[in-house]
């Protein structure tokens, strides 16, 4: 049986839920190296809506779980179904999702709260000691789901860098092609579009952090 790995996506689109690139290559790589994956979205209402062609907010109302079903063509299964136990790491892309509709991070900074089952199910990822990878913006949740000490990063952004470590993170800085990898808690993060200008700049670090995860899988701890 081939290693399983959940993808946990909070949207469609950069703005307002998964950004759409670093979710396609991250499968895209899961693929290429013969890893299995499943999609989990939670089903919940957006925190709002963004018109990415104009780049202001929209009046809709949508659905993270049926906007999460546009990037998993349709393979999509609510958050509240995902088991640790039927799985060998978890890998959350990036996006702006993250922050407003994973958590409140983008209000609420260093004091925000994470989506109930996402903490729930994370944690028991953690104690099961099954690798974790997280991108872009993704990191900033490792601190306040895991506790102190562990290091992330996010490429450079003072801000979050500033609210990683309000919360006890250690943040390290990273050009957008390589991760940061916590050997203690099986962690890797990668800046990608906190800093990629463009995909191939993305792609670097991504694919970094999946062969990562895939070596971590066979380590069993």
């Amino acid at each position: 049986m081939s290693k399983q790995v959940a993808i946990v996506l909070s949207g469609c689109g950069v703005e307002d839920g998964s950004e759409i690139y670093e979710t396609t290559l991250t499968l895209l790589r899961l693929d290429q190296l013969g890893i299995g994956y499943r999609c989990f979205a939670p089903d919940i209402a957006h925190h709002d809506v963004i018109d990415h062609h104009a780049g202001e907010p929209s009046e809709e109302t949508r659905n993270v779980l049926v906007e999460s079903a546009r990037l998993a063509r349709g393979e999509i299964t609510p958050l509240d179904e995902l088991s640790a136990s039927d799985f060998d790491a978890v890998i959350l892309p990036g996006g702006f999702g993250v922050a407003k509709n994973l958590s409140n991070f983008a209000e609420a900074g260093s004091d925000m709260v994470i989506h109930d089952v996402l903490q729930e199910v994370l944690i028991e990822f953690h104690h099961a000691r099954k690798p974790i990878g997280m991108m872009c913006i993704a990191p900033v949740l490792v601190p306040r789901l895991f506790g102190p000490g562990i290091a992330v990063t996010i490429g450079n952004d003072p801000s979050v860098c500033g609210a990683i470590s309000a919360m006890g993170g250690l943040h390290r800085s990273c050009p957008v092609d390589d991760i940061v990898v916590d050997f203690e808690h099986r962690i890797v993060t990668t800046p990608a579009y906190m800093l990629a200008t463009r995909i191939g700049d993305a792609a670097s670090g991504i694919f970094k952090l999946v062969e990562r995860i895939d070596e971590m899988m066979d380590v069993k701890m």
